[in-house]
């Protein structure tokens, strides 16, 4: 096994905001509470123990028992669930949607990111317990964002309609995938073992939420991760304060507006990933997850009939509060609030979010969790990696994109020199004594000077691009070998993990793929790795 890494900044795959937090730009230390540094940590444990409620603990512990009933899982799990009602326990979390057989290869590495920070932390802080937990977004509704995953660059992809909470989708109709499946991934022991797997995950429970709790249970149940759906009466009764908050003064609609000016006003290249409405729930039943609008001193539910007074959706929340369903500006509070969280991990659009709650956050008096970039991965068989050894193919060279990384390729490989610069600076110099001599003797003549500039500097250019289209079809073989490559690599160009599903790393490496991931995996490294597995 083989590991290097290269900065995020490098790869040129993440935004100018993720990069500034990540070398902790001074403009952004007001949008988070403390850097991800493992010494941090211990000022992060004293705030949030200070406020977590003993009685929340329980109600958390009963609730996981609670779901946890139908469920083979290993003691390492069931003993974190119940170290939970300790003080000196604490929680490293990260959330997902429910995609379709774990959906991009990230998903793997979130959790992977969430397990190995627990141990870090666990021989740091050895009088404390620390808990990994994976969040189940159960109360999504975005079925089209997960109903497919990529296979060696075909979409498997589970076509029904879908009205509510994915959670509670019924996994009927996906016999369909698994004979897809059955064809694709082959008849080998590796591809057997993912075919039994999506059977017993998808076939063999009536929803997706308990589906996808089967599979994510089975893949890391030995490393004691908690699985948790938040969709639950007795976790929302716990929040219920926050909702009525929400309902009768609408906190997170200023907090959060007056979050994105200010992140607008810091640089014009931080992007706001959410706009908060002027209520940020919605509303769950069967087959229904809707907006909660109040107008004219109305709550409705939009696109449905239901209506309330502020007396009757008070009364209604106070006997039903699980009808109730936070948005992306709630959900990270909810989190904090039943959770005894350090800590969060997630992508980069997802921490460029979390970014916006700050100030949220500090108006309810909820302690704002640590925000930790996940690890970002790159995996190469051995096969790949001599390929692009002989070829001499950088590691930076690699992670240019396809059209640079095709000139870069023809100007390494060719005999004769592509790069036009020095003749480019011989001719500006060449100008630079007409345009002395031009304001000497007649300025009128500047103007005529600089366009006999521009107009040779393009030629320049013009025949520096024929000169290497020329010598692309000349050395079309030895580009397309590094190409293929490079294509395979970055499917679609795009990141690996952003694209490739796990089952494709799995079948070529088998049950030794997550430990070594797990074995090779920084999460406080804060750099992308490239790995030959």
């Amino acid at each position: 096994m083989q590991k290097q890494s290269i900065s995020f900044k490098e790869t040129g795959y993440f935004s100018q905001l993720i990069c500034d937090y990540l070398d902790e730009n001074d403009a952004l230390k007001s949008f988070y509470n403390r850097f991800p540094k493992i010494d941090a940590f211990k000022f992060q444990m004293e705030e949030k123990a200070s406020s977590f409620k003993v009685e929340t603990r329980q109600v958390l512990v009963n609730s996981l028992q609670n779901q946890y009933e139908t469920l083979q899982t290993s003691d390492a799990t069931l003993t974190h669930i119940k170290s939970l009602l300790q003080p000196n326990t604490f929680t490293i979390t990260t959330g997902h949607q429910l995609n379709l057989f774990t959906g991009p290869l990230y998903f793997l590495y979130k959790i992977i990111s969430t397990i190995n920070l627990t141990k870090q932390l666990k021989v740091t802080y050895p009088d404390k317990n620390f808990v990994p937990v994976y969040w189940m977004a159960t109360e999504d509704h975005d079925f089209d964002e997960i109903n497919y995953f990529n296979f060696k660059g075909k979409k498997v992809v589970w076509n029904r309609d879908a009205n509510g909470a994915v959670g509670e989708l019924s996994t009927q109709g996906l016999d369909a995938i698994f004979k897809v499946i059955s064809s694709e991934f082959g008849s080998n022991n590796n591809a057997n073992y993912l075919k039994a797997l999506f059977k017993s995950a998808y076939l063999e429970h009536e929803n997706l939420a308990d589906a996808t709790k089967y599979l994510v249970n089975e893949l890391f149940k030995d490393y004691g991760l908690v699985i948790i759906d938040a969709n639950s009466k007795a976790l929302k009764q716990v929040f219920t304060p926050y909702i009525k908050d929400e309902l009768l003064r609408q906190i997170s609609f200023k907090a959060v507006s007056k979050t994105n000016e200010a992140l607008s006003t810091t640089s014009e290249a931080y992007k706001i990933q959410v706009n908060p409405r002027e209520i940020n729930l919605f509303y769950l039943n069967e087959n229904l997850r809707e907006r909660i609008v109040l107008e004219d001193d109305v709550y409705k539910v939009l696109n449905t009939d239901i209506t309330w007074s502020e007396s009757e959706i008070l009364k209604h929340l106070d006997e039903m509060p699980q009808r109730f369903s936070p948005n992306v500006i709630m959900r990270p509070l909810y989190q904090e609030v039943i959770l005894p969280n350090l800590c969060y991990i997630g992508g980069g659009g997802e921490l460029a979010y979390w970014f916006q709650l700050k100030d949220f956050f500090n108006e309810v008096n909820v302690t704002f969790p640590m925000l930790l970039l996940r690890n970002s991965v790159l995996v190469q068989n051995e096969n790949q990696f001599k390929k692009l050894e002989n070829l001499s193919v950088s590691l930076k060279h690699l992670f240019l994109k396809k059209h640079a990384f095709i000139n870069k390729r023809v100007r390494d490989i060719s005999n004769i020199d592509i790069d036009f610069s020095p003749q480019k600076t011989h001719l500006q110099q060449q100008f630079k004594d007409l345009y002395t001599l031009a304001e000497q003797t007649d300025k009128s003549f500047v103007g005529a000077v600089k366009a006999q500039e521009k107009k040779q500097v393009k030629g320049l250019e013009a025949l520096e691009k024929r000169l290497l289209k020329a010598q692309k079809r000349k050395l079309k073989d030895e580009i397309e070998r590094a190409t293929v490559i490079k294509n395979q690599l970055f499917p679609n160009e795009s990141l690996q993990e952003r694209n490739a599903n796990f089952s494709e790393l799995y079948l070529d490496f088998g049950d030794d793929l997550i430990p070594s991931l797990m074995q090779q995996l920084e999460p406080l490294q804060n750099e992308f790795d490239v790995l030959v597995l």
